[in-house]
């Protein structure tokens, strides 16, 4: 007979979300500033550039929402059909993160090709001044952002979504010196496709982290084989089956899996493997079904 022991560790990673919530707040508050002074010089200026980059930044406004918005639902207790909870909410939300910076993309290309068949003049310094405050705005909010998104899909949809606004801004300010300077426009498109390379880069792999995760696929940073073989490398441990790791959200990972014993242990093999499984593999939350080899389970299986 299997001896059911389920280990679950009651940390929501509530630290990890209070730690941003600063960064949204106040990279949400930076950029909507921004959008508005994009809109005032746009008509000022009659520039049809800034109007359109402020509609660009209003879309990446509603990422950075999007992104605190998965972070608070992840928080809430599992309740009714959601027995696991919300967390997975973080995962959906940085697949449609990447989907507006594809998004994103294909607008900045549009207008670049536009460009190529009809150059521009620069509108003129007042562009370009606009522009550097982008550059301070965007790169300050990515900043707050740069180090979690190491560790978190979602934090990594935020953090490409400014770094993308201080590369586009960026690139309007040395194309615009360049272009006032020598009168070559079509500098202003190549440096378009040359952003659109830098945004798609680190999009693609976003994209496709972000999908695996949602398909319950085991997480980029966690080596599957490594983790069965230490399994299996324990004293007593013969074989295991139904062995599954999973992503629960974009920073909780979780284990389940049948391991078939000689013999049944005692209660501190189960407690020590669970404790190796988070400090050794990151994997907090795990559930182990103990199995002796000529068990009813381990047969049928």
């Amino acid at each position: 007979m299997g001896n059911h022991h389920s280990h679950s560790h009651d940390h929501s990673h509530g630290h990890t979300t209070s730690n941003y919530n600063r960064a949204f707040a106040v990279g949400i508050g930076l950029n909507l500033i921004f959008v508005g002074v994009e809109i005032f010089y746009g008509l000022l200026a009659n520039s049809s550039a800034l109007l359109a980059d402020a509609g660009h930044n209003a879309g990446d406004v509603l990422g950075l929402v999007f992104a605190w918005f998965a972070m608070w639902v992840a928080k809430k207790k599992p309740r009714g059909r959601y027995t696991f909870g919300y967390k997975k909410t973080t995962i959906l939300i940085s697949v449609l993160n990447a989907m507006l910076l594809f998004g994103a993309v294909g607008a900045i290309g549009w207008d670049a090709a536009g460009k190529f068949a009809n150059p521009d003049p620069v509108a003129g310094n007042q562009i370009i001044i606009v522009a550097l405050i982008g550059v301070v705005i965007n790169t300050i909010t990515a900043i707050m952002f740069i180090k979690g998104q190491k560790e978190d899909l979602n934090i990594k949809g935020a953090f490409l979504h400014m770094a993308a606004d201080a590369a586009v801004s960026l690139g309007v300010v040395i194309a615009g010196i360049i272009i006032i300077n020598t009168g070559w426009y079509w500098v202003d498109p190549v440096m378009s496709f040359i952003i659109i390379a830098v945004i798609m880069w680190g999009t693609c792999r976003l994209f496709v982290d972000s999908v695996n995760l949602a398909l319950d696929a085991v997480p980029r940073n966690i080596d599957v084989n490594k983790v069965r073989e230490y399994i299996l490398s324990k004293d007593n441990v013969v074989d295991i089956h139904d062995f599954h790791i999973w992503a629960m959200s974009t920073t909780q990972v979780a284990l389940t899996a049948h391991v078939v014993v000689e013999r049944m242990p005692d209660d501190d093999f189960l407690s020590l493997l669970q404790y190796e499984m988070n400090s050794k593999f990151k994997i907090p939350h795990t559930t182990f079904q103990i199995e002796t080899a000529n068990g009813s389970c381990t047969v049928h299986c």
